[in-house]
């Protein structure tokens, strides 16, 4: 059996593990990825991607009540889940294809196969034509994640769904449809199922979103564009079983009751996924959430180790997996060193608004030492928002009373997703506010708001000389 050497191997070929591969390529370093499943990982095609497209076919669905005092005449729009899946199936496939070929033309080693540490130095891959081992000087994990299960709850393949097996499967049949979970996945899929004409039973623990750091203002703005579609959760819904006898299937709490609808997707969390990995074969140990233990920067305990993304925790997204993928092939690669900070890397919920925040919250703010002074402006002014008839939202940024460094931020509203990037600067937080206040925007556009809110800060809380510049 013959053995080949890189210079950098990665396990995973999720966003970060495809970033980290681009990333060492083009600084000169020869790479592998290892993929045991199907190229791009969870958020290509079980993820991110194909939620998105869904969430822009169900925006279109919304904005046709619109249509009729814009001119636009004819008959309403209806969703059609069935063609949606299919679409983002298209969407998915397009980009995986233009994803494996741009590795293959950069010279990225693809293996198609099951990757396990021999030793922290030599990697077995199991594939569909046998054995192969490789020899690495570093390995970064990036095995992503996958669906957690309340306890005592089986997934049933056209009953009872994961996310994963949505995407991977195809929509069931039947129109009622009971949705668990409370979190992100559960708060975009209930407005993404309801606009695709799904009659959705909303069930979940702890109320949407409960365990984010999203204001009470920004929680409230998605519940009042929630519910002006008919969508309420219906919160303290424990689950206990499932039956799934017979055509329907029928879901209880620990109090007896039940809902009973044509199929359930869990929406109920999600994983880190470093099953047969080897590790023991390693110094690399999980933290008691099963979470890949590291440094700030994102070493493991075995030297020449790293993790990224899900299999770190315990934010879990793709966003956070690309963040960590730059910081590793960064610190290999340069004197300077960075480390890992969450707080600000971009978070985003994709509903009947969008939510995007970077940064602390208020209340982080002030247990950090912090006074923090409030920057708002609404987009229920704005001419590009009320041009778009979408003008629900606001932009809310945090800043110190004494420096003007930003310290955190918020936009909630449609675009939400691409202005938090104006926010997303790795550059000195300090001169952050000032920079923002010097862009020159187009006008009208929603990236105004943000310049707004930045000039009304600084003027009501004395900050002119910080954000402005001036001494008047």
């Amino acid at each position: 059996m013959s053995t080949s050497n890189y210079d950098i191997t990665i396990i995973g070929s999720g966003p970060g593990g495809y970033r980290a591969a681009v990333l060492a390529t083009l600084r000169g370093k020869k790479a592998a990825i290892i993929e045991k499943q199907t190229w791009g990982g969870t958020c290509l095609n079980r993820g991110c991607v194909p939620k998105k497209d869904w969430h822009e076919t169900a925006k279109w669905i919304e904005q046709s009540r619109h249509f009729e005092k814009r001119g636009v005449v004819g008959s309403a729009l209806t969703g059609d889940m069935a063609q949606a899946w299919r679409h983002q199936h298209q969407v998915v496939e397009t980009v995986r294809t233009s994803y494996v070929d741009y590795l293959k033309r950069l010279g990225v080693h693809l293996y198609n196969g099951t990757g396990r540490f021999l030793d922290p130095q030599r990697i077995q891959i199991q594939g569909a034509e046998g054995l192969t081992e490789i020899h690495t000087e570093t390995t970064i994990i990036a095995t992503g994640s996958a669906p957690s299960l309340p306890a005592g709850i089986a997934a049933v393949p056209g009953k009872v769904l994961t996310s994963d097996m949505l995407y991977d499967d195809g929509v069931p049949s039947g129109d009622r449809v009971i949705l668990v979970g409370g979190g992100v996945i559960g708060t975009e899929f209930a407005y993404i199922f309801t606009q695709l004409g799904k009659q959705v039973e909303w069930l979940v623990h702890s109320p949407s979103l409960a365990h984010t750091q999203y204001s009470p203002q920004a929680k409230d703005a998605l519940k009042a564009a929630l519910a002006a579609l008919n969508i309420h959760p219906q919160a303290g819904f424990k689950i206990a079983r499932i039956e799934t006898a017979g055509d329907g299937v029928k879901i209880f709490n620990d109090q007896g009751e039940s809902v009973q609808s044509d199929w359930v997707l869990l929406a109920t969390g999600r994983h880190a996924f470093t099953e047969g990995l080897g590790l023991e074969n390693t110094g690399v140990t999980l933290d008691d959430r099963g979470f890949v233990r590291t440094n700030t920067m994102l070493e493991t305990e075995e030297p020449g180790i790293y993790a990224i993304g899900d299999a770190v925790g315990p934010i879990m997204n793709a966003n956070q997996a690309l963040s960590d993928a730059q910081i590793v092939i960064h610190n290999l690669l340069s004197k300077e060193k960075q480390e890992r900070d969450p707080l600000w890397v971009p978070e985003l919920v994709y509903s009947a608004v969008e939510l995007a925040r970077i940064g602390m919250d208020d209340e982080a703010a002030e247990d950090q030492g912090f006074e923090p002074a409030v920057g708002f402006a609404a987009f229920e002014t704005s001419p590009r928002a009320l041009g778009q008839d979408d003008s629900t939202g606001f932009v809310r940024l945090l800043a110190d009373m004494d420096s003007g460094e930003l310290l955190g931020g918020e936009i909630v509203g449609r675009d939400a997703g691409e202005l938090i990037h104006l926010l997303a600067s790795s550059g000195d937080r300090d001169e952050a506010l000032r920079k923002i206040v010097e862009t020159r925007v187009n006008h009208p556009s929603r990236a105004e708001e943000l310049v707004n809110a930045t000039e009304t800060l600084a003027a009501r809380w004395g900050l002119e000389e910080q954000i402005f510049g001036t001494t008047d």
